[in-house]
C-alpha cells in the first residue's frame, strides 16, 4: 500500500458502507494502487488503462467505470493526500491551535507525506502539473483559505487580510516548493524546512500583532 492510499476519513467519522459500496470501494482502491505502482515503475505517460486493468486483474471496462480518464488517478492522488492530512489533524484537534500553528501543522504534514514517498511524489506531482489540473484545482487553496478565515474570525489574522488571497498565496508557495524539490536528485533542499521558512514570511504579513 502506498502512503497516499492510507488517506480518507477516519473509520470513526465515516458512516458504515453497505456491502455493495464496500465492494465498489475495494475495487477502486485496487485500481488506484495498481495505477500508482505502474506510474512509479514506468512513468505516467507510458502507462495505459489496459495495463492498469491487467495489473489490478479486472476488465478494462471496470477501470473506466471508476476512472473515466487516466488523469482521474492523479486527481484521486491529491484527494487522498489531503484527506490523509485532514484525518491526522482531526485526531489532534488541530482546529483548536492558534492559526499560525495550525497552518504549520497542515503544511508540515503535507511535506512529510512527500518526503516519505519521494519517488511517488516526483512522478505524480510532475504528471499532475503537466497533464492534470494541479495549479487550477482550488482544493488545497480552499482548505488553507478556510484556516485563514477561521483565524481572522478569532482575531488572529489582520482584518484587512483577504482570506482567499492568503489561501491562494499559501497554496502557490506549497506547489512551487514541491515542484522545485522534485526536480533534482538528491533533493536540492529540505522540503519541510523550506515550507516552514516560507510560512514564517507569510505570517509576518497576515497575523494580527498586539
Amino acid at each position: 500500500m502506498t502512503i497516499s492510499e492510507a488517506g480518507g476519513a477516519s473509520a470513526q467519522d465515516a458512516p458504515p458502507l453497505g456491502r455493495r459500496e464496500r465492494k465498489r470501494q475495494q475495487v477502486r482502491d485496487q485500481l488506484y494502487g495498481a495505477a500508482v505502482e505502474l506510474f512509479v515503475a514506468q512513468g505516467y505517460e507510458a502507462t495505459t488503462m489496459e495495463q492498469i486493468a491487467e495489473s489490478a486483474d479486472v476488465a478494462r471496462a471496470t477501470v473506466f467505470n471508476h476512472f473515466s480518464q487516466k488523469v482521474g488517478f492523479l486527481e484521486e492522488w491529491g484527494v487522498r493526500r489531503r484527506a490523509r492530512v485532514a484525518a491526522i489533524l482531526g485526531q489532534e484537534h488541530a482546529e483548536d491551535l492558534p492559526v499560525g500553528d495550525r497552518l504549520r501543522r497542515y503544511l508540515g504534514e503535507m511535506a512529510d507525506l512527500n518526503v516519505a514517498s519521494r519517488a511517488e511524489t516526483t512522478v505524480l506531482m510532475d504528471a499532475s502539473a503537466r497533464f492534470g489540473r494541479l495549479l487550477q484545482d482550488p482544493s488545497l487553496e480552499t482548505e488553507l483559505t478556510k484556516i485563514v478565515e477561521e483565524g481572522r474570525q478569532r482575531g488572529e489574522i489582520r482584518s484587512q487580510v483577504d482570506p482567499d488571497q492568503a489561501g491562494a498565496l499559501l497554496a502557490s508557495c506549497y506547489f512551487s516548493s514541491v515542484l522545485r524539490w522534485i526536480r533534482e536528485e538528491p533533493p536540492p533542499f529540505d522540503l519541510p524546512g523550506r515550507l516552514d521558512g516560507a510560512l514564517d514570511i507569510i505570517l509576518l504579513g497576515i497575523l494580527a500583532h498586539p
